[in-house]
Formats: structure tokens, sequence, C-alpha cells
């Protein structure tokens, strides 16, 4: 069939989706364009759909329809053909996008000129997809204004924020912005970036909730507001270098699926103007604790994968370590958030004052005084194993890697797990490796679960190795009273098992509440060794165990001779299990709630 064989009328409506765009935009101010995105010329009709198309198909599909057309130099005749061809291409828009971003083009140029034609004159949202996933890989600072309108249409914004971000990184993060403010709270600083006002844009900057939901968009946040050039017009502003230092730390967190900071372009000119006019911060614990928690990133975090200038990195931490010279050295007792600086103030300074650092080092990072996520990073040659070979979540908690010994080099190789992936590690993986001793060496290899090429072995002195395992077991400046709690009450239940066994429960997992790090919390399986009839499975309770300014030891051994006595299934909360058995043992299902990160 020839092309022009293939052309068939085009629908009613002609009005290209840009024009369209074009034409509501006239109307109303960038800055208020809707979470969803402007209405389409025909409303928001349901995107298409085929029951039983599997990734695989989709793709074949997508290959055969795209593929010739792409290769064709007219690129008016190459898009009508395409939008006769979408129409036909019965998938979801995200599923089309994807596949048309990863064909393989033998003549971009041609593709490139098609993509525009597309985009510039498509009037379906299939064909302008068509175009937009081009253009991720080919667009050039020309589409910018197009991409700009095209994303501002319900349907379209995420798929022009990626063909925006290696050209305009403004444009892209205010659409993702507008994307995902669910709750509006970002609105005021879209709108005043949408002014151009930069002092507006700082106010709104300055006005962000602090909390969470709003700061797991720092990246974008940075980006859209130019954080970068509002510290060089404002390099002494001590509210703007404190909210940098709380985007930056945020950017770090290595719970992301990928750490933000490592893809934030000027992230290295960002914490070297923090860090040049920190002096100007007042100092008070918060702002403290805060350049502390960048400190921490920069000694271990992802943020050491930065494209750093060789002893560049290590200068900002020196400055930071003589800003906090004369800063209190004993713990707050009593005291959380006042005793978490005293306890870490050591760690991103103390290793490198002795000149160069260990071929092999552990650090227990417990980044912030507001979190109870502790992490257990591994560095090789100063460059932390965990984001540099995975990137997919945290190092996993000290409990499981140095309590357990499980970072030990035995006589037998062993494998051992050091992260998993912030979902689960049945959806997005987990980094693996065998630990082994060959003579007077300790060798890390049989990697599993990298990201990207097969990570090469790594060598270490055993004895250098066992040494900095045991420095890593001892120390325990990390820890705050409840999870000392926790990790005694652990250990107590390793030691006497029966104390559980004959509740018929199993420890769970023991730790601190994520929401309130000073309650420690003991989870329990219960598992009945006769369950009623047509029943099976397990349930699940949950200890809590507020801090009471006890010590640790003394809170852990009450914990531990209660269960002597009590079965905690009359105490604990019912958690949840295996519904049939729990209604047949009169337990009512709790109501969800949201899942608690790893702690």
């Amino acid at each position: 069939m020839s092309v022009r064989d293939e052309r068939e009328p085009l629908a009613p409506r002609t009005i290209s989706l840009y024009d369209h765009a074009l034409s509501l935009r006239g109307g109303e101010p960038d800055g208020r364009v809707p979470r969803n995105g402007r209405p389409l010329p025909d409303g928001s009709p349901p995107e298409p759909s085929r029951k039983g198309l599997t990734w695989e198909e989709a793709r074949f599909e997508v290959t055969a329809a795209l593929t010739d057309p792409l290769c064709d130099p007219d690129p008016v005749r190459a898009a009508e053909v395409l939008h006769q061809r979408a129409r036909r291409l019965v998938m979801p828009h995200r599923t089309l996008r994807a596949h048309t971003a990863r064909l393989p083009l033998s003549d971009e140029e041609a593709a490139r000129r098609t993509a525009r034609q597309l985009t510039r004159t498509g009037t379906t949202v299939a064909a302008v997809s068509i175009g937009i996933a081009l253009l991720i890989r080919l667009g050039e600072p020309e589409d910018v204004p197009c991409l700009k309108a095209l994303g501002t249409l319900s349907g379209l914004g995420s798929a022009a924020s990626a063909a925006l971000d290696p050209l305009d990184r403004q444009a892209a993060a205010l659409l993702v912005i507008r994307g995902r403010d669910r709750a509006g709270e970002l609105t005021p600083l879209t709108e005043a970036i949408a002014t151009g006002d930069a002092e507006a844009t700082r106010s709104a900057l300055l006005s962000l909730p602090d909390e969470d939901r709003a700061m797991w968009l720092a990246r974008r946040i940075a980006e859209a507001a130019d954080l970068l050039g509002l510290l060089r017009a404002r390099p002494r502003d001590a509210e703007l270098l404190a909210l940098t230092g709380r985007l930056l730390h945020r950017m770090a967190d290595p719970r992301s699926s990928r750490p933000e900071i490592l893809d934030y372009l000027p992230a290295r000119a960002v914490y070297e103007a923090l860090v040049r006019h920190a002096d100007r911060l007042p100092p008070a614990p918060e702002h403290r604790s805060l350049l502390l928690s960048v400190a921490l990133d920069l000694h271990s975090g992802p943020a050491v994968l930065l494209n750093w200038r060789p002893g560049r990195r290590r200068a900002l931490l020196d400055a930071l370590d003589r800003l906090f010279a004369g800063a209190a050295p004993g713990p707050v007792p009593g005291d959380r958030r006042a005793g978490w600086f005293p306890r870490n103030r050591h760690l991103p300074f103390a290793r490198t004052e002795a000149g160069d650092r260990p071929r092999w080092e552990v650090a227990v990072v417990h980044a912030s005084a507001d979190s109870s996520a502790v992490e257990t990073r591994i560095l090789a040659d100063g460059v932390p194993l965990v984001p540099a070979l995975f990137g997919k979540g945290p190092g996993l908690p000290p409990e499981y890697l140095l309590d357990s010994g499980a970072l030990r080099a035995g006589p037998e190789p062993r494998e051992v797990q050091l992260a998993q992936a912030d979902c689960t590690e049945l959806c997005c993986g987990a980094l693996y490796v065998t630990i082994r001793r060959d003579g007077g060496e300790v060798v890390w290899d049989g990697w599993r679960g990298a990201v990207g090429p097969q990570p090469p072995p790594y060598r270490f002195d055993a004895a250098a190795y066992d040494a900095e395992v045991e420095r890593a077991e001892r120390d325990l400046s990390w820890c705050w009273p409840a999870r000392s709690t926790a990790r005694l009450i652990a250990a107590g239940l390793r030691d006497r098992p029966g104390l559980t066994g004959r509740w018929e429960l199993a420890p769970r997992w023991i730790g601190t509440d994520w929401r309130d790090p000073d309650t420690t919390v003991v989870h329990l399986a219960y598992t009945p060794s006769a369950p009623p009839p047509g029943t099976g499975g397990s349930l699940y309770f949950e200890w809590r165990l507020p801090d009471d300014d006890g010590p640790p030891r003394d809170r852990a051994a009450a914990a531990l001779r209660r269960l002597e006595t009590d079965d905690p299934k009359g105490f604990a909360s019912f958690r949840g299990g295996d519904g049939e058995l729990a209604a047949a043992l009169g337990y009512r299902e709790p109501p969800r709630t949201g899942r608690a990160p790893r702690t």
C-alpha cells in the first residue's frame, strides 16, 4: 500500500492541539494552569485500551506502524500517515509514547522534521504524543515554545516535561510541579515564577510548607525558581540560605528511587554558595543541625557522586568543620533532637583529619534529627557503593548489617543484601554482594541487582577490613534512646527465642516509629500451631513502647520480663493478617494506613 493510498479523510475537527493550547493561553495567565491541565478541544475522552495487550505486543505494533513513515523525507506526508496509523494503535498514550521514544531511527533528521510537524499540526492526542516522544530524543531549543504550550493540555504534561528537560529545565520543572501538586500548596510559587518577578519568587519560596509532601519536589522547586540565580543575586540572604540547605538535603535523600541531587545540574554550584555563606545563618540549633545534615550528604551520600573538582568536596567539608568549632561535644540526655548534633558531629570530619581515607569504610548515618531513618553506608576509596551501583534506595540499617555480623568475612563465601529498593525488592530489586576471604584479602564480588554494567570485584586488606568492621560494630553514636531500647529487645529475643515462642509468636521487625522516633515498636507474627478448621496463615501485632526517659537497658529488660508472663496478643495492637483466621479468632481488621519506611 502506497503512502498516498493510505490517506484517509481527517476528522471533522481540524484545529491542532498546539493552536488550541495557544488560544487557551491567550485567555489565562501562564501561572494558572489547572493541576490536570487545560481541557482538550473535545474534553477528556477515555484513553484507548485493549484488554490483554502485552508490553512486547505493543512494542511490535508501534515499531511496525511508525518505522517506515519516520524515514520519509517529506514531513507533511509522513505526519499525515502517522495520524492515520496512530488511530489504529489502540493502546494507552503512555504506552505509545514509551515505545515511540525507544524506536531505532535510521534517519534522525527526517524523524525530527516529522516530530515537529506532528507537534505543531497534530489534531489527536495519539499523534501529538508520537511527536513529543520523538522530541524527547531529538528536540532542540526551537521546540521549547511548542512543548511549553502543549504541556499545559490535559494528558500531555508529563511527556512535554520529559522533552523539555534537556532543553529548558525551568519550563520542565513548572510542568512537573503543576501536575503533581495535588494539594495546591505550590500554586503561589508557580504563579510567582510565571510573573518573572524574582522578589515574588523568593517570597513564595520562603513561604513553602516544611512538610515532606511539598519538599519531595525539591529538585523541581529549585529548578523552577532558579535557586542558583536567586543565591547569586542575594548571596547573604540567611532565609534563602536556610531554604537552600533544606532543598539540597531533600534532594540527596537516598530513599528516592533515584536521588534527585544527581539530576540537579547546578548542584555543585549551589553547595558552594551555601557553604561559602553559611556563616550568615544565625547560630540556632536548627541551622547547625541542617548544615551537619548537608555535611553528612557530602561525606558519604549520593552527593559524593557529583563531578567534583579534585579536593573541592573535602574543602567544603573542612569549611563546615571550622564553622562547627566549639560546638557542644557531648550528647544531651533525654532530648533526641538536641542530642542528635553532638552524637553525629564527628562523622563527616573525623575520617579526613588523618590524611587519606581508608580503602574500605563503614559509615552508619542518621542523616536528620527529625527522621528515624538510619542507613549503613559502605564506601570503597571514598565512593558510596549503594548509590553508585544501585541508586534505588538506601543501604540497609545497621541492625541488619552490623548487629547480625553480616559484613564480617568468614571462612566461607556468603551473599549479603546491602540495599533494597524503597518500594520493595519484588518491585524494583535489591543489591547483593558475595563476601569471601582470599588469603590476606577480603573480596567483594558476585554482585547481583546492580544497575548498569556488572561491577568489578573489590579487594581489601583483610586486617584493615576486619578492624573497620569491629570499629563500626562498636560505634553506637548514631543511636538514640528509643533505638537503643529496640536493639536491646531484639538482641534479647535472639538470645531467648522462647520468650515469644511460648506464645506462638515470632519477632517480625523491631525498631522505632517513623512518625515518632522516640517510640520503640515491636512487630510480632502469630502463627497458631492448631488454627481453627478451615483457616491458616498468620496474624500480626504491634507493641509500642513510648520513651519514658528511663535508661534503654532498663526499659528493654522490663519489656523482656513482661514477655515471660504476659501473652502479647492480650496487650499489643492487632495489625492484620489472614482474614479468615482473624475472623475465626474474633479480631477485627484494622483500618489501612500508609506503609512505614524501613528504619
